[in-house]
């Protein structure tokens, strides 16, 4: 019987690419390239084409963000009225002293209520990005040599990757494919996403990989990881693959990155290469002829 054995690629998007020039269409670039996804998304791409028969599911998540975003340069002001430049970090300290505040008239006390709800989690101070992975750009777009595997994927195996959308609220931010950093309980699509999760739960191995490794990698493993744990106890983390060629971190948190990496090892998830599991995907391919 074949095995269970699903891909999970995060956030495999034009934005976060370093495409090269050949790559770009006439008046656009990446909004917030990462250095080596490029190479990365050829490497899954590749993984897909060679080991695609042996995988059961695939599943791709996808930034998709307004540009009036608490994540983004329109949301905020200096203390003076100012821009407030991207990879500006900004927390309630600062705005409860006056040298950040929301552009727009009452938002102040939504926005502090977030920050501070951030903080306590301890996970992440708020980042202010450039804008990426707008709604209907074609940063949002997937990477075209991983979008041209996974449709040859599914007319070969007649089945449908699940596109897994996220970040469209724009009062929080959502790095992982799980749920957002601080759920709105007036939006479900910022909560707990279960469904997507117990799709995960039959799963022999999860392979996972996409962009950044520092983020939104990152923040989705742990939370499917915790996940796992609960439902099935800690040997199902062991069914957990972190594909390590296959992601880079942003420019600047290299050490979050190397941390997740060895924080998810000490908790039994293996750690493998692009090409060293294609034998295993291989291997659970069906005979010709078998259905």
């Amino acid at each position: 019987m074949k095995r269970q054995l699903h891909l999970l690629v995060i956030d495999p998007q034009n934005d976060f690419c370093d495409l090269p020039a050949t790559w770009l269409p006439p008046d656009a670039a990446p909004a917030l390239a990462v250095p080596g996804a490029h190479a990365d998304m050829l490497r899954v791409a590749q993984l897909i084409r060679e080991g695609g028969a042996g995988l059961t599911q695939i599943s791709i998540t996808l930034d998709a963000h307004h540009r009036y975003d608490i994540a983004h340069p329109a949301f905020w002001r200096a203390g003076d009225g100012g821009a407030v430049a991207p990879f500006t970090q900004i927390g309630a300290r600062q705005v409860r002293d006056g040298l950040f505040r929301p552009a727009a008239g009452g938002a102040l006390p939504r926005a502090l209520a977030y920050l501070d709800a951030l903080e306590q989690a301890g996970r992440y101070r708020l980042m202010v990005w450039p804008v990426h992975c707008e709604i209907g750009s074609w940063g949002q777009n997937v990477h075209a040599a991983v979008r041209a595997a996974y449709n040859a994927w599914e007319v070969a195996n007649l089945h449908v990757v699940a596109k897994l959308s996220k970040g469209s609220n724009p009062w929080t931010e959502h790095y992982s494919a799980v749920m957002a950093e601080v759920p709105d309980a007036q939006d479900a699509a910022t909560q707990l996403n279960r469904a997507f999760l117990d799709t995960l739960l039959p799963a022999q191995h999860i392979y996972i990989c996409g962009e950044a490794g520092s983020h939104c990698v990152k923040a989705s493993t742990e939370h499917i990881a915790d996940y796992l744990e609960a439902q099935q106890g800690k040997p199902a983390l062991s069914r957990l693959v972190l594909l390590t060629d296959c992601m880079s971190p942003v420019t600047g948190f290299e050490r979050q990155q190397r941390d997740f990496i060895a924080g998810m090892q000490e908790r039994g998830v293996r750690l493998a290469t692009s090409a060293g599991i294609v034998p295993e995907l291989q291997a659970n391919a069906p005979a010709d002829g078998a259905a």
